[in-house]
């Protein structure tokens, strides 16, 4: 198998060779022309970087940053070794040394001195200890914010703000910033010692000028201390000025708080930007000038220009403002005159939860309202329950409605409303109290059962007779969440299938790929995961569902059957969903006869298989079916029907319109450890 080799890039190999420069440089001495060049492009990458950090849009862009530092630090000290060995061997180590020791130091050993202690007094003192105390503080509130974004980040996923692409992006960017901001705490170390180290080598190299002077070229020493320490201060002058500019880097990069790549003028505005502040700033400079010895005409002439500016700046935003309000009023004119905009209208909303004006208070969080949160809530039941996502949940405020009313739409039409009492609360019978609690009669929405509104003071009482006792948004959110069960199925679209599945395939590639399209289409894939959660059976374990559709996919495409396939995969799952507990399950079985006379009148077409009985056949069916389920009901229990695995398909469609609550099992669906008991056959 041929080795697929590796493309060699040249940036790559730039930054080796400056790595490696800098080593080589420790061990031989560099001619002065290309001491000269090197010093030179030392300076140009540190205003390189300088700049970068000034228009950058956000620190992640350099997120390398401290990297850089320590290859230009490394860099920088090979560069002043180079120097020290020319200027001590041969006192010629190029025009840029001696240039900044004549020109910068003032080819004075006192003037030179001086100005090289304060650049280092400057960046060691004032701008890198601040710098490494921002880079501690920073490093240490993002690892300690990192659980909170992670959980807003959770949130906007739990509502739909966000998919699965973003979120994972916005974790790895908080990782990354942790990382940086780590690293950064660290870095600011190099550039910290490679101003001590600057001034220790210096120092060195005065010294060891002195001595090869007086000792080896045998100069007075007076003469020696001239020529040999200004080179020595021209060569730490020229370490020191691009040692200066990285740190004044790294300080602007871990002290930089807006995002925008417009540093300058965002800084401008933030200092020169309201009209007070220059006004009064300009009068304290005048008035400085005329009632002290300062120079008058300097301090004067300084605030009049402040003061002018403030005037001016005010003027400005006088007319910014009432063009704003003119250019909305026309606007607004324009937006009543102009044809109205359709194509925004035609988008419908999966769900929508409207609600009168006296329900706005459960919305607002600012009013401690928790529907919000409770919407959230019941996406994440949904998907843990289901399998599925549940599509955003709109929800506003309709003033037609009436104060304490509420609808729940699915897909733009009402399919449940119910209403409350505000500062209410709900109180159910469970069915063994006794004793009965005064209130105002109503229905709980979501089952239509009996309930009573009763007052915050009855509350405590209510409970303790053993009533079930609810608040409004429990009330509103239990009903939303029983709509969204009952239409989940219709809610499952062809893109929710497709992110379903491109989610199994990261994990499980194979199957997805056996099945998708070889098999089935995206369509019929989406069909019988539908008819899964129209009978509330979970599709959360996707890859068995998928395993099970690649098996028989290819002897039918049916999806009805490939259905029945499906739960039959599932069966520890239905299970546990309808005979948990250990005990005998009460269930109703089918008689044999009906079943035979179902099979017998099924008729198999190209849009799928339909029962043909007669419509006093059905009717018979299902009064028997009702009868035996009343039985159940009538012990406290669910109404399952257990029959025929070839037969359950088409006696729940028989009986869905009939019964639409009624839970149709086959025997092949029920684990073997389930015990059922049947109370009552259906036949007819």
């Amino acid at each position: 198998m041929p080795v697929k080799k590796s493309k060699i890039n040249v940036m790559d190999v730039g930054v080796g060779l400056y790595l490696l420069a800098a080593f080589v440089f420790f061990i031989i001495t560099l001619p002065a022309m290309l001491l000269d060049i090197c010093l030179c492009f030392n300076m140009a990458v540190a205003f390189a970087i300088l700049f970068n950090t000034l228009f950058v849009h956000e620190v992640l862009d350099m997120s390398f940053y401290p990297t850089m530092l320590l290859f230009t630090t490394i860099f920088r000290i090979s560069l002043n070794v180079s120097s020290t060995k020319l200027i001590l061997t041969t006192g010629e180590p190029g025009n840029v040394v001696s240039t900044f020791g004549q020109f910068v130091g003032g080819n004075d050993l006192i003037v030179g001195t001086i100005v090289f202690i304060v650049l280092i007094i400057i960046q060691f003192v004032v701008i890198n200890k601040g710098s490494e105390r921002v880079s501690e503080v920073t490093a240490r509130f993002t690892l300690d914010a990192m659980p909170g974004k992670q959980m807003a980040i959770d949130a906007d996923l739990n509502t739909g703000a966000i998919d699965d692409v973003e979120a994972k992006k916005r974790r790895d960017k908080i990782q990354e910033e942790a990382s940086f901001f780590g690293s950064m705490d660290g870095a600011v170390k190099y550039v910290k010692g490679d101003a001590t180290a600057s001034l220790i080598i210096t120092g060195v190299n005065i010294i060891g000028g002195l001595l090869m002077g007086v000792l080896r070229r045998g100069m007075p020493l007076a003469d020696a201390a001239q020529k040999f320490t200004i080179l020595t201060i021209g060569d730490g002058l020229v370490g020191a000025i691009p040692s200066l500019l990285i740190s004044l880097a790294t300080g602007i990069l871990v002290t930089k708080g807006a995002k925008q790549a417009d540093f300058g003028p965002t800084i401008v505005k933030q200092i020169f930007s309201t009209p007070k502040v220059m006004t009064f700033s300009g009068a304290v400079i005048a008035f400085l000038g005329i009632a002290t010895p300062l120079n008058p005409v300097i301090f004067v002439t300084m605030g009049a220009l402040f003061i002018v500016g403030g005037r001016v700046m005010a003027n400005q935003l006088e007319e910014t403002a009432i063009e704003s309000e003119v250019n909305k009023e026309e606007s607004s004119a324009e937006e009543i005159r102009k044809p109205e905009n359709v194509v925004s209208l035609l988008n419908v909303d999966p769900i929508e939860l409207e609600f009168g004006y006296g329900i706005i208070p459960l919305a607002d969080v600012n009013q401690g309202g928790d529907l919000l949160d409770r919407v959230v809530m019941i996406r994440r039941q949904v998907a843990l329950e289901l399998g599925t996502v549940v599509p955003i949940i709109r929800l506003r405020d309709n003033i037609q409605l009436n104060p304490n009313q509420y609808i729940i739409k699915i897909k733009g039409v009402q399919v449940a409303d119910g209403e409350i009492l505000f500062d209410h609360y709900m109180a159910m019978n469970p069915g063994y109290v006794e004793e009965e609690i005064t209130g105002i009669p109503t229905f709980e929405p979501s089952f239509h059962l009996p309930a009573i509104w009763i007052t915050e003071g009855q509350r405590e009482r209510a409970e303790s007779m053993g009533y079930t006792v609810v608040d409004p948004p429990s009330i509103i959110a239990t009903h939303l969440t029983e709509v969204i069960r009952n239409h989940i199925a219709e809610l499952l679209t062809r893109q929710d299938t497709q992110n379903l599945i491109n989610n199994l395939k990261e994990s499980n590639p194979s199957v997805v790929e056996e099945l998708i399209p070889k098999l089935l289409g995206l369509g019929e894939v989406q069909k019988v995961l539908q008819n899964l959660l129209q009978e509330g059976v979970s599709i959360r374990d996707l890859l068995t569902i998928f395993e099970t559709l690649a098996d028989y996919a290819s002897t039918t495409r049916d999806t009805d059957i490939l259905t029945e396939y499906s739960r039959q995969a599932l069966k520890r799952a239905i299970s546990a969903k309808f005979f948990a507990g250990g005990e005998p399950t009460s269930v109703v079985t089918l008689d044999p006869k009906v079943e035979k006379e179902l099979m017998d009148s099924v008729k198999q077409t190209e849009q799928g298989a339909y029962l043909t009985l007669a419509p006093e056949r059905v009717k018979a069916i299902m009064n028997s079916a009702e009868k035996e389920v009343k039985k159940l009901e009538d012990l406290g229990r669910n109404a399952i029907v257990i029959t025929s695995p070839i037969v359950r398909i088409y006696f729940k469609k028989l009986s869905q319109d009939y019964l639409s609550d009624l839970v149709v099992i086959s025997y092949n669906e029920v684990e073997s450890n389930v015990e059922l008991q049947s109370i009552g056959m259906i036949s007819a």
